[in-house]
């Protein structure tokens, strides 16, 4: 251990905090671990962490506290009992919530005198500790800058801003992007392997299109802000037109048909709206108002 370094405690050795513990354990930090099943700490104790029996020792271990938990209740349930041992820490919450858990969490943390950050982890455990996976945070800016550097030890740290809320908003919107964008690959692998084409094939050049679709999100991205969709690339009449083409070779291999129609759906109620000549970005009205989209 670095003793230049501060001393760090990892409340929950699950797969993602015993990850946590072990890259602030690579980094050098003097790093204290607790966990409800005690025997999940010997990997990490063998590495150099020190095992704290309770919550109340792994708080008393370090001034930065690393919450990493099933949930907030399960959070609650294990510092409430020790709110006298919060006062004057860093408490940084990467237990998964909502922004409003965040909001309230933060105000519950600044009662018992201790600063809070609440965090999202986009990445799995093995992502952990690599420079180039994201982890947000939100919360006090001070606070976060004072810290920093202890936090790269996990990955990328990348502050959003000041609401507590917003790593968490920016987790389940990311989210949503990453299970749309998979279950597309999967039903596009489901319709190309049924012509025999294995998925090993096909995906470099799904990963390529990807590219080729962040750039069109990225032209997109100006015209929601300002709320404007100039359709002088593809209208949403065309796309509504090509996916059908789409709709049917897939059907016609026996292949679920269910995400394509409801995509399909959704632009035929931007075309309702009145989006028909629109670019694609103008689906967002629909989304943002789905009872006027109807």
């Amino acid at each position: 251990m670095n003793a230049n370094l501060p001393p760090v405690s990892v409340l929950g050795l699950g797969r993602m905090g015993s990850a946590l513990a072990a890259a602030l354990l690579d980094r050098g930090h003097p790093t204290t671990v607790w966990n409800r099943t005690a025997d999940r700490a010997r990997p990490l104790v063998d590495r150099g962490a020190r095992q704290a029996a309770t919550p109340e020792e792994a708080l008393a271990a370090g001034s930065l506290v690393i919450a990493c938990l099933f949930d907030f209740d399960a959070m609650h349930a294990v510092l409430d009992p020790v709110t006298g041992s919060l006062e004057g820490k860093v408490l940084v919450n990467l237990t998964s919530g909502s922004p409003e858990q965040a909001r309230e969490t933060t105000a519950w943390a600044e009662s018992h005198g201790a600063a809070y950050l609440d965090g999202a982890i986009m990445t799995t455990p093995p992502g952990v500790g690599s420079p180039e996976m994201m982890f947000f945070y939100s919360g006090s800016s001070d606070v976060f800058e004072e810290h920093r550097a202890s936090l790269s030890a996990l990955g990328d740290p990348i502050h959003l801003g000041t609401d507590p809320g917003l790593a968490s908003l920016y987790d389940a919107a990311l989210l949503g992007l990453m299970w749309a964008t998979m279950t597309g690959w999967l039903h596009g692998t489901a319709l190309v392997g049924a012509e025999k084409t294995e998925a090993t094939a096909f995906t470099p050049v799904a990963v390529r299109w990807l590219n080729a679709v962040a750039g069109f999100i990225t032209t997109y991205a100006a015209q929601v802000d300002a709320g404007r969709y100039p359709g002088d690339d593809a209208t949403v009449d065309v796309q509504i037109a090509t996916i059908d083409h789409l709709i049917h070779a897939a059907e016609a291999r026996g292949i679920d048909n269910a995400l394509p129609e409801l995509l399909k759906a959704t632009m035929e109620r931007a075309k309702a709206a009145g989006h028909g000549s629109d670019s694609y970005a103008s689906v967002i009205e629909v989304l943002r108002n789905p009872v006027d989209g109807r």
